[in-house]
């Protein structure tokens, strides 16, 4: 595919995600009134919020500070800033182009250090698991503990959905898929030292791998449990400050309320839309209808401020820090 035509497919998948979140938006504003969505709005208190945008830049640091120790053994000085800007231009590269915020923090450290790329993402690839365990343990807590509460959203709004998705046609390509990886990866392996092509696959696959080896190799392995669960105690607590700013949901919900709505929530931001847009606002709003019968406009001012708050925060400290690097690369082009 030459340069002009993977330009124009690149616009047209951007086009086609903006067009999902446009749609998602939709159908949660659908049923909410003008006038009701402003006084909600206004009826918020911004000082809760205020503490929620504040820990989730804590949040950001933590992350920065997590990604770091995976990288320590690959042999380069990597400084916290280089981490933390990173971690912050990545973020707000995902409002651009959904998922390319983690190429962007790679390319990041990519130039402040000189690693080279495929390695740089090969520890995001084991810190992305990680991620994707650690919800898989949130999720797991949320049906053992509190199943009598929440079990109901659970069952039809996620389970249900992945089993009907489990059918015999999805099973056939999820297999002819993988047959299809291991028999290019086989030709790659067999033919890499004759083909430059090839030659250059395996360099890639070499570094990813030795990127995700680095993350066994980390010397304060502990410390990076210990910032796994406190980026989580911060998810936690920003969804619990947020419920705290609005009296028509505080007075009925909890701390148990909150780890929920912070597990459904991170569904929404999961979704490959430009910064989950829609899709955020599209399943909080449904839980809060769902499990506490909360109106539809009440849970799309809720999801609206919480996305909202959380955007504003990515982009002030994405802006900041996409500043600092362009002004390093400047300098160091000179």
């Amino acid at each position: 595919m030459n340069l002009p035509l993977k330009r124009i497919w690149s616009a047209v998948k951007y086009l086609l995600l903006l067009g999902v979140a446009a749609l998602l938006l939709w159908l949660s504003f659908r049923e909410v009134k003008w006038e009701d969505f402003v006084s909600g709005i206004r009826g918020a208190d911004f000082k809760w919020i205020g503490v929620a945008m504040i820990i989730s830049i804590v949040a950001f640091l933590i992350r920065a500070l997590r990604w770091r120790l995976i990288m320590i053994p690959l042999g380069k000085k990597i400084s916290r800033k280089d981490a933390w800007d990173g971690i912050n231009i990545g973020n707000i590269t995902n409002f651009a182009v959904p998922r390319a915020g983690e190429l962007a923090r790679c390319g990041v450290i990519t130039r402040k250090t000189g690693l080279p790329f495929e390695t740089v993402a090969g520890t995001v690839v084991l810190e992305r698991s990680i991620d994707l365990l650690s919800l898989g343990a949130v999720f797991s807590g949320v049906l053992i503990f509190f199943w009598d509460s929440f079990g109901g959203f659970i069952d039809t709004q996620i389970l249900s959905s992945l089993q009907s998705k489990m059918s015999v046609e999805l099973i056939i390509t999820a297999s002819a898929v993988f047959l299809a990886f291991a028999v290019f990866m086989y030709i790659i392996y067999k033919y890499r030292k004759n083909h430059p092509v090839l030659h250059k696959i395996t360099n890639i696959v070499k570094g990813v791998f030795a990127g995700v080896i680095s993350g066994f190799k980390m010397p304060q392995k502990w410390l990076f449990l210990i910032y796994t669960a406190l980026l989580w105690v911060c998810y936690w607590l920003m969804s619990y400050a947020t419920i705290l700013a609005f009296p028509e949901i505080n007075s009925g919900l909890g701390a148990a309320d909150a780890l929920f709505l912070m597990m459904v929530g991170s569904f929404g931001w999961v979704i490959p839309v430009q910064g989950g847009i829609g899709a955020y606002h599209l399943i909080i709003s449904l839980a809060l209808y769902s499990v506490y019968g909360i109106s539809q406009t009440t849970g799309v001012i809720f999801a609206t401020i919480s996305h909202g708050s959380q955007t504003i925060t990515m982009v002030l400290c994405g802006a900041i820090s996409l500043l600092a690097f362009t002004l390093y690369r400047r300098k160091t082009t000179r």
